[in-house]
């Protein structure tokens, strides 16, 4: 089953870790620092994890946004999503995986409707699909 894209986008970046990145069309432009864990000099600047972390969030809260309405449950003031995303060495030796846990904030809802706003979300969200079976994703209520 092919995806038939409803929007496109590039980005280019060069320098890695340690170099610049952004969209084409300009609306994004980044100075990418290494951080300290991870050999470089951390400061100023932002690294692929952090904007990994940062689009797995939303993505993943606009999935909670689209399967809320579906279920004609009104998300709470003050609801949103966090994502921690990890990095280290892979088991096999061959380089560095992600890890990536997901923290979904619904302040006054129930605990069953949460949940299973939650899972649905998960089950939709095009990160978690893009990503499932090859990062472990843990997801939580907080």
């Amino acid at each position: 089953m092919a995806i038939q894209p409803l929007y496109t986008t590039t980005a280019s970046a060069s320098g890695g870790r340690e170099g610049t990145a952004g969209t084409d069309d300009g609306n994004l432009s980044v100075s990418l620092v290494m951080p300290k864990e991870l050999g470089g000099p951390g400061g100023d600047g932002t690294n692929p994890e952090q904007l990994f972390a940062t689009g797995y969030a939303a993505c993943f809260h606009s999935a909670l946004k689209m399967v809320a309405g579906m279920s004609k449950v009104k998300l709470p003031e003050g609801a949103k999503t966090s994502a921690e995303i990890g990095i280290g060495k892979r088991e096999d030796g061959q380089g560095s995986g992600l890890t990536a846990a997901l923290t979904v904030t619904l302040p006054g809802l129930e605990g069953d409707v949460a949940d299973d706003l939650i899972a649905k979300a998960h089950a939709a969200c095009p990160y978690s699909a893009a990503i499932k079976g090859n990062v472990d994703v843990t997801v939580s209520r907080a």
